[in-house]
Parts: structure tokens; C-alpha cells; sequence
């Protein structure tokens, strides 16, 4: 049991020691960790900061000017294309057209970048993976067991995430440990690492709504076996316990939401399972977090 529990501990330092390197930077008197999308003679920096997108470009050794876009009245004011329009005055590229997205401002900056200097080498936009570190708690009624009084459990975890904001924007994996405490009520207790598959079916600056999917799960667990029918004035409880690998499909809602450095995680998990079976009980798997960005 504690090698399982090292070996997914050490997968979880394995996938942080590839987190993406960021740099710090001073922009407007504010302290910055940025990211380089391309360098050349106009390099683009970026990062997500308190749940918004912020795009930075900086001139051969200009100082950094933050790319804005603003919204008026319902309108957006796309002040960023100004901004590149007089970066790029001596190639005379075209800006009206641009769009406020990472994809559309990397092209941007390779195709002026090429212009600018023969021996820029503009290549395809790599995956750009990040990393987010989050901790759960809630309740578990643990309804893939028999959990005959429908009991409800204490449930805690962490989760490691893996995102592609460039080119996978909606899709995320997901390494899950979580532990389930047995109750006064229910004396089991399990520990359970998972894989996980994630959509986002709703996207918008403060917030997503994603369908979770957990597809491959190792459990540990410690309960008892009660016989009923033994020939005995009393039930004959029996001490059990064991592991098992588990292909369970089982489908789920989650939330993030923007505040501060991160995001607030809301999880109603386990709703439907397609490749295991419940106890006929309504799922009561609701867990409240937190998660950042390495």
C-alpha cells in the first residue's frame, strides 16, 4: 500500500518538474510571471493572471507594453491592434483583422518577425502544456458499494491537471487521488487513484463547466463482510480488505472558477457509471476545492 502511495506521489513530482518555465518581468510598476510565445525581434509574452488572458509584446529592447483590449458600452475597442500596427510600422502588416486569441497574435508576431529578420525560423505552434495542482474535501455516500444505510462519508484529495490552452483548450487529464474515511455508519474506507478525461462544454473568462470522465482507477480499500444468513444468534461480521485496477466509465459535472491566483473547483462525480455498478442509491459525491497554476 504506501509503494502505491509513492509511486503516484512520485508521478505527481515527475509531471511539476515539466511544468512550463515563466519569467518574471516589471510591466506598469506591476510584478509579472510571463510566458515567452515567440521571440524574435517582436516577442510575445502571455499568462492567465486572476482567471483573464493578458498579452504582452516587447520591440528588440523596448520596454514591455501590454496589449489591451477593452470593452465599452458591449463593444470591444481592440486598442491591440493599434499597438501592433505601430510596433510593425516598418513591414506595414496588416492588424484589422487580428484577433485577441493566443493562435491568432503567434501568427502575427511569426509572420512580422520573419519579415524583420531572413533567419527567423517561425515554426508550428507546439503543444503548450501547464500544469494545475488542486485539493478537494466533501462527502461520499460511496454508492458503487453496498453501503446498506446509505451512509454518507468524509472524502478528501488532490488532483494533478494537465491542459493545452493553445490548441486543447477544452480538453484536459487528470491524475485524481482521493481517500474516503469510513463513517460511524458505514465502516468502510478506501483509497482511489484515477485518470480522468475532461471536456468543457461551457467557456468563458471566469469560469468553465466541463463533463468528467473517470476511465482507469486503482482502489485500496478496508471494510467488513456481513453474513446474514450464518448460523449464528447474530450476524457474523468478517473483516475484509483489498485493491483492485477498475475500467468504471463513470461520467460526472465540475466547475472551475476564477478568484485570485486560481480557481475555486466544485465536483458532482460519479453520477453515472457505464462500466460499474451502483447499489441503487441516488450519488451523493460532492467535493469544494482549490487549484492553481504552476
Amino acid at each position: 500500500m504506501k509503494n502505491i502511495h509513492s509511486l503516484f506521489c512520485g508521478i505527481i513530482l515527475l509531471f511539476a518538474g515539466a511544468m512550463t518555465a515563466q519569467n518574471s518581468y516589471i510591466v506598469n510598476d506591476e510584478n509579472l510571471s510571463l510566458k515567452t510565445e515567440v521571440a524574435g525581434t517582436l516577442t510575445l509574452l502571455w499568462n492567465t493572471i486572476n482567471g483573464e488572458y493578458r498579452y504582452f509584446s516587447k520591440k528588440d529592447s523596448a520596454l514591455i507594453i501590454e496589449l489591451t483590449n477593452a470593452k465599452e458600452n458591449g463593444s470591444y475597442q481592440n486598442e491591440f491592434r493599434q499597438t501592433l500596427a505601430s510596433q510593425t510600422s516598418d513591414a506595414a502588416i496588416e492588424t484589422s483583422q487580428l484577433k485577441f486569441t493566443l493562435p491568432s497574435l503567434r501568427k502575427f508576431f511569426n509572420k512580422y518577425n520573419t519579415a524583420a529578420d531572413p533567419s527567423f525560423n517561425a515554426t508550428a505552434a507546439p503543444l503548450k502544456p501547464a500544469l494545475r495542482l488542486g485539493a478537494f474535501a466533501g462527502i461520499t455516500n460511496s454508492h458503487f458499494t453496498d453501503n446498506p444505510t446509505n451512509a454518507t462519508q468524509l472524502q478528501i484529495g488532490a488532483e494533478l491537471e494537465l491542459i493545452d490552452r493553445a490548441k486543447l483548450k477544452r480538453h484536459a487529464m487528470v491524475l485524481r487521488l482521493a481517500n474516503t474515511f469510513e463513517s460511524i455508519d458505514y465502516n468502510y474506507s478506501a483509497f482511489q487513484a484515477s485518470l480522468n478525461y475532461r471536456f468543457k462544454f461551457v467557456m468563458q473568462p471566469k469560469f468553465d463547466v466541463y463533463v468528467n470522465s473517470k476511465f482507469v482507477s486503482y482502489t485500496s480499500f478496508n471494510g467488513e463482510f456481513v453474513n446474514e444468513e450464518a448460523a449464528a444468534p447474530e450476524p457474523v461480521v468478517t473483516p475484509t480488505s483489498g485493491d483492485s485496477f477498475a475500467v468504471p466509465l463513470t461520467l460526472g459535472l465540475g466547475a472551475d472558477i476564477a478568484l485570485g491566483n486560481g480557481f475555486i473547483t466544485v465536483h458532482l462525480d460519479d453520477l453515472v457509471g457505464i462500466n460499474a455498478t451502483n447499489n441503487g442509491e441516488f450519488p451523493t459525491n460532492l467535493q469544494l476545492g482549490y487549484k492553481f497554476e504552476l
